[in-house]
């Protein structure tokens, strides 16, 4: 029994090290990605690909020699199924695809599938049977973004549909942690304010691709006021700091204008300010920032709680497994980068928050590639929110800045955040694939005798 436990303890300890190194591998891709030439690129995703299997069921044998349990190879093997099935489908249905957005959206998954699967093996079929749903729902997403466009003459369709949605979280929602942040509908809970962000962009994309004059300014201000404010009401504060972030820097892209920029970050700091002096629960999360051990069995208990796990776990971590992540309220929901960090490393949260940043800078490329204003303004939008969704949850976790109580992308535990986030995904990838598009349209009306022999062939 002795032999047994120790020989556990040794392949747990050295997995950790290799699964660094398969994550350590794949990061540095993404970045090489960028630098290299289109075949190189091919190669490059096809390398990552391979680092991401071997991540994955490294992982899972380590798991599946903790809890002994067959459900756990079943569950890999329909994980692995799906991973091949989404790389390859995607690609059949869609020729010009961001192949590295997909192997990121597939590694965020496969890591968040690994922690939820450590910390609770229902909640990771819950998850996985979510993640299904979201992409087959989103599959038809980017054919939506080349072809309707009717999309950009909608705005009010958005911008009303959007404030309903909030204004009932507002009024019915479910209250968890201080805030309204959900619905549940016939069992099932939906938190709304993760689509009605989708809805934000395209609202204030429609808006000011018209015009930005100051009359059509003013107007999209005082309606994304209007979202905030029923936001801070619910007190739901980390999504409105999402929402109001994202508008003050699509405002500046729409008009290049510092002085508004800077009248609004005024305001939106003035707000912050009122809030703190108005709901108690946000005074209650900025003193357990400032002084979490005033208080460590109370208001601090799940700050200094993260703060042990991440220092416990160093930089290598201690291996799946070997430490108490679930003494972590919500760990799998909004504080789950600290579980990564300590049973993984925070070597290997890095890398995990690196991958976050491979996808917001090629979100950037893609905006600074789009000729017409409304797709450049959707993609700088969704490119902001995701990334400050990002940098929210992981400020909050190490104790940057006070919880905000927003999830990790992909990773984190939670139905509307996934489907919410491959929209997004699929937004880009839509305009991803009208870019290429053209680009192949200019190249065959510059080269024409070349796509004639080709044709004969």
């Amino acid at each position: 029994m002795i032999i047994e436990e120790n020989l556990l303890k040794m392949f747990t300890d050295g997995s950790r090290y290799f699964m660094l190194f398969f994550m350590g591998m794949y990061t540095y891709l993404n970045f090489r990605y960028f630098g290299v030439d289109e075949d190189e690129k091919l190669a490059i995703c096809g390398r990552q690909i391979r680092y991401m299997f071997l991540l994955h069921l490294l992982a899972y044998c380590v798991i599946l020699a903790h809890n002994r349990d067959v459900k756990t190879v079943l569950f890999y093997g329909a994980q692995v199924i799906f991973f091949v099935c989404y790389i390859f489908l995607y690609r059949v249905f869609y020729r010009h695809v961001s192949r590295i957005l997909v192997n990121n959206m597939c590694m965020l998954l496969c890591v968040g599938f690994i922690i939820l699967t450590r910390l609770d093996f229902d909640r990771a079929v819950r998850q996985f049977l979510i993640v299904i749903a979201a992409a087959a729902v989103t599959w038809i997403i980017p054919f939506i973004i080349d072809k309707v466009l009717l999309l950009e003459k909608i705005p009010w369709i958005y911008g009303i549909a959007g404030i309903i949605l909030l204004a009932v979280v507002c009024v019915a929602g479910n209250t968890s942690f201080g805030a309204q942040l959900s619905l549940t509908i016939h069992g099932v809970s939906v938190q709304p304010s993760e689509f009605v962000k989708i809805l934000f962009v395209f609202f204030v994309a429609t808006m000011f691709n018209r015009s930005t004059d100051m009359k059509q300014v003013l107007i999209t201000t005082a309606v994304a006021a209007v979202h905030v404010l029923i936001l801070v009401l619910s007190r739901d504060l980390g999504s409105a700091l999402i929402f109001f972030t994202t508008y003050i820097f699509m405002l500046y892209v729409a008009t290049s204008d510092w002085k508004l920029c800077g009248l609004g970050a005024v305001s939106g700091c003035a707000a912050a300010v009122i809030a703190y002096r108005l709901f108690a629960h946000v005074r209650q999360r900025v003193s357990a920032w400032r002084n979490p051990w005033a208080d460590i069995d109370n208001t601090g208990y799940q700050i200094t709680q993260s703060l042990f796990a991440i220092g416990t776990g160093s930089w290598f971590g201690l291996g799946l497994y070997e430490g108490m992540p679930k003494k972590i309220p919500v760990v799998e929901k909004d504080f789950v980068f600290a579980a990564i960090s300590e049973e993984l490393g925070a070597l290997f949260a890095l890398c995990l928050i690196l991958i976050c940043l491979g996808c917001f800078l090629q979100f950037v490329m893609i905006a600074g590639q789009m000729l017409a204003l409304f797709y450049k303004l959707i993609a700088f939008g969704l490119s902001v929110m995701y990334i400050v969704q990002v940098f929210l949850t992981v400020g909050g976790v190490i104790k940057f800045i006070p919880s905000t109580g927003v999830t990790l992308p992909l990773v984190s535990y939670g139905g509307s955040s996934v489907l919410s986030t491959f929209i997004l995904f699929g937004v880009i990838q839509g305009l991803y694939i009208v870019i290429r598009q053209e680009e192949e349209e200019v190249w065959e009306e510059e080269h024409p005798q070349t796509v004639g022999r080709e044709e004969k062939r």
